[in-house]
C-alpha cells in the first residue's frame, strides 16, 4: 500500500550484519519543515494524473460537452498524466524547495495563460467547457497557494539557526552552500 508520510524521516539506522562494521546511522532525505510542500506537490500529481487519466479515457464523450475535439481532449489528459507521474517523482528529490518553487511559478503562469485564453475566447469552449475549465484553473490555484506556504515555511526553517529550530538540524546547510 502507498501511503503519503508527511513526518520527516530523521535518521535511519543499518545494520550491516554480524561480525562486520559498527551501526551506522544515515541522515534522511526528507529534512525538517518540507513535509507540508511534499504533501502539497504530491497532492498537486495526484489530481493531475487522476484527472487526465478520466479526460484520456473519456475523451470522446467529453469533447462533445466542452466543445473541443476529442483528439484535443485526449492529448490534455495524456500530459496531464504524465505531469502528474513526474511531479509526483520530483516530490521525492532530495532539494524538494526548488521543486516546490518551480512547480509554484509553474502553476501561476498556467493560471495566468487560461484566463487570457478564457477571456480572449480563443477556444470554441461550451458553457460547460469554460465552467470545468475555471474550476480545475481554482484547484490550481489552491494547490499553489498550499505550495506557496509549504516553500515559505521551508525557507524559514532553512535559515534559522539550530537553536531556533528547537535543537533540530536543518540538513540544507550542508548540502546547498548559497
Amino acid at each position: 500500500m502507498t501511503a503519503i508520510n508527511t513526518r520527516p524521516v530523521r535518521e535511519t539506522r543499518i545494520d550491516v550484519g554480524a561480525g562486520a562494521a559498527p551501526r551506522q546511522y544515515v541522515a534522511a532525505a526528507a529534512a525538517p519543515g518540507d513535509s507540508l510542500l511534499r504533501f502539497a506537490l504530491r497532492a498537486d500529481a495526484t489530481l493531475c494524473a487522476g484527472v487526465g487519466l478520466l479526460v484520456a479515457m473519456a475523451a470522446d464523450p467529453l469533447s462533445r460537452l466542452s466543445g473541443l475535439s476529442a483528439t484535443s481532449e485526449w492529448i490534455g489528459g495524456a500530459a496531464l498524466v504524465i505531469y502528474g507521474a513526474a511531479l509526483f517523482a520530483a516530490a521525492g528529490l532530495p532539494d524538494v524547495r526548488r521543486v516546490g518553487v518551480g512547480v509554484l511559478a509553474g502553476n501561476v503562469v498556467f493560471a495566468i495563460l487560461v484566463a487570457v485564453v478564457l477571456a480572449a475566447g480563443w477556444l470554441p469552449l461550451t458553457e460547460l467547457g469554460v465552467v470545468t475549465t475555471i474550476a480545475f484553473t481554482v484547484a490550481t490555484v489552491g494547490f499553489a497557494y498550499v505550495q506557496y506556504l509549504g516553500v515559505r515555511r521551508r525557507r524559514r526553517l532553512r535559515y534559522r539557526s539550530p537553536e531556533e529550530n528547537h535543537g533540530k538540524e536543518t540538513h540544507d546547510r550542508h548540502l546547498d552552500p548559497t
